[in-house]
């Protein structure tokens, strides 16, 4: 059996944590620069707030309703999902972060347990600890437990566990699911059945395999073994490595001045070089992109971007941050304001699996990795941006959050004050 733990409505939940007084009241968290929402609680959604939906456009409608709005705090998000994760391992022999609101749980050595009861408890035990709503669906596969977790969320009289086991369960639940829903079911895919006239997860169930295999292949064929109750997707234990990894920003207000926009750039590549560590990857190449205001139509327009390959996989922030200013610099135009900039890591891989060249010196490279390793630990300690790259200015991304809630758990500064 596996389980498929999903935090309810996650950014919102972690914010109710510190404002109890929010419970059963509309909230929305938007994304950086306060852009569109992100997150929006049950009351949110039930007033017409979509996912997605930009700021300016539902303004009128969070002051017609009086909706609590937020600026997103991921350090805040990301250490409660850690600490629901410890929850989590209390449960489970084995366990596979998918994102920061989703965990898998391999159940498969465990014996003479009730999984309703079991998935309820994790449930209860999440809520206890962290104060955080977790949906835990249990199934005979991955794809049927994330359908057996979103039950949770429509059906609060399953008090925050489902188990689903028996054929006449699954099969009443797979015709009422829609196929859009389906996990490993993309948008193009569910356009095509839709044309078939495939609508539920129980239509595309009846179809042949050979079929399947024929119009999406192996990852086609592999969901519909899974929702007959196959297990085909293999259990990573621990993180998922990412492939790629973005980190890029829209600027409050648009920069003019290479010297800031380097600064911003040096910012992002400091800080996807810390991703690459904490995954324990390093990137071969790196994509460097700055670009206008594109609803700015009076004003001058460009799109800039550059690739820089290493001779030698790196996850070294002083590296990396060097060839990420180097490349700003040289793509970077007078006259054009900038509201958009970022860095993407690509081809990643392992550090395991680094072949380093035969003209680099081992001690330097040694070297190198006790300065990053050291600098790590004291941001870890001290907090983060504690100490930095000079470049770096003053360590602060160009953003608008407004309504940023403290960093209760991140910042010694921030820590709740409790008043006898």
């Amino acid at each position: 059996m596996f389980a498929l733990a999903d935090c309810n409505n996650f950014f919102v939940s972690c914010e109710r944590v510190f404002r109890p007084d929010l419970q059963g009241k509309p909230v929305i968290v938007l994304s950086s620069n306060d852009g569109c929402a992100i997150a929006r609680s049950n009351e949110a959604k039930a007033i017409g707030i979509k996912m997605g939906d930009p700021y300016f456009k539902i303004r009128s409608l969070v002051k017609q309703h009086q909706v609590t709005v937020f600026s997103g705090n991921m350090a805040l998000y990301g250490d409660l999902s850690q600490r629901v994760r410890w929850v989590l391992e209390e449960f489970a022999p084995a366990i596979e972060v998918y994102s920061i609101d989703e965990a898998f749980l391999d159940l498969r050595g465990l014996k003479n347990i009730d999984f309703d009861q079991y998935a309820k408890a994790i449930s209860q035990r999440c809520w206890k600890l962290t104060s955080i709503p977790v949906s835990v669906g249990i199934a005979p596969t991955k794809t049927l437990a994330k359908i057996a977790s979103k039950l949770c969320k429509q059906y609060p009289k399953l008090k925050g566990g489902c188990y689903m086991h028996r054929p006449e369960d699954i099969e009443k639940v797979l015709r009422k699911y829609s196929i859009e829903d389906v996990w490993g079911i993309g948008r193009r895919s569910a356009t095509k059945l839709r044309a078939m006239g495939i609508h539920t997860a129980f239509d595309y169930t009846q179809l042949p395999e050979h079929l399947v295999r024929k119009m999406f292949g192996v990852t086609g064929v592999r969901t519909w073994k899974e929702l007959h109750g196959v297990p085909c997707i293999a259990f990573e234990q621990g993180f998922e490595v990412k492939q790629s990894i973005c980190v890029s920003r829209s600027f409050s207000t648009e920069i003019h001045q290479v010297k800031e926009l380097q600064e911003q750039v040096a910012n992002f590549a400091s800080s996807m070089a810390e991703k690459l560590r904490k995954q324990g990857s390093s990137a071969s190449e790196m994509v460097v992109f700055a670009y206008t205001n594109r609803f700015k139509e009076s004003a001058p327009q460009t799109y800039a971007n550059a690739l820089v390959p290493f001779s030698t996989p790196t996850s070294d922030a002083r590296l990396i941050v060097a060839k990420a200013v180097a490349a700003i610099r040289e793509i970077f135009k007078e006259g054009y304001g900038y509201k958009k900039a970022g860095v993407v890591a690509t081809k990643i891989v392992d550090d395991a699996q680094i072949m380093p060249s035969l003209f680099e010196d081992s001690t330097l490279i040694e070297r190198e990795h006790k300065i990053t390793s050291a600098l790590d630990e004291i941001n870890q300690t001290y907090g983060k941006g504690t100490i930095k790259l000079a470049v770096q200015g003053s360590g602060k991304i160009k953003t608008t959050s407004e309504n940023q809630s403290p960093h209760y758990t991140t910042l010694w500064s921030d820590l709740p004050q409790v008043t006898l």
